[in-house]
């Protein structure tokens, strides 16, 4: 496994280039917005690092990183890069061109989908799933049942943020989690 190339500052405060947003998407609910994360060079540097570190010390080796539409694909791929694997995107209903693997999951009202090309992976290959936050876990879960689906071999979870009174992970298969920020 791929080691950093450069040395990762002991502390960097995230929560601190993450802004929360009262009522959105809806009135009750706050917002971690990490677009203020993602602008700061030093503070996407040091994500990436820990990041990488921590699935190093967690020894989480994986063929492939998967991100999850639309703030997975940029951890995902930044991750991936780092570990030297592949990426490989999850996407909503009908935006892949080629054929696809789907998987229909329960929202808090109605149901989505979420879809990766049938030639993107292959039974045996060794998965990560990576996407900016857990909440409930919905997601997460339903990506997780779709790469299983397919024969692969899911070794973890990476989240950049996790709110833990929700308690998404209950609801992943028991592999390994890491999360960088908690609420």
């Amino acid at each position: 496994m791929p080691h950093s190339q450069f040395p990762i500052p002991s502390f960097m405060d995230l929560k601190s280039l993450i802004r929360d947003i009262p009522d959105f998407p809806k009135p009750g609910i706050l917002f971690r917005d990490i677009t203020t994360l993602l602008r700061d060079p030093d503070g996407l540097r040091y994500t990436i690092d820990l990041f990488t570190q921590k699935c190093i010390d967690a020894e989480l080796q994986a063929d492939y990183v998967i991100g999850m539409e639309s703030r997975g694909f940029i951890f995902g791929s930044l991750l991936a890069y780092k570990l030297e694997s592949g990426f490989i995107p999850v996407r909503k209903k009908g935006k892949l061109p080629a054929a696809v693997h789907s998987i229909e999951y329960e929202l808090e009202y109605g149901t989505d989908c979420l879809e990766v090309h049938q030639d993107a992976l292959h039974p045996g290959s060794r998965v990560l799933i990576v996407d900016d936050l857990i909440a409930t876990g919905g997601t997460a879960s339903a990506t997780a049942k779709l790469v299983q689906q397919i024969g692969c071999e899911l070794v973890g979870f990476g989240f950049i943020i996790e709110l833990r009174d929700l308690q998404g992970r209950k609801h992943l298969p028991d592999v390994p989690i890491i999360s960088l920020i908690e609420y």
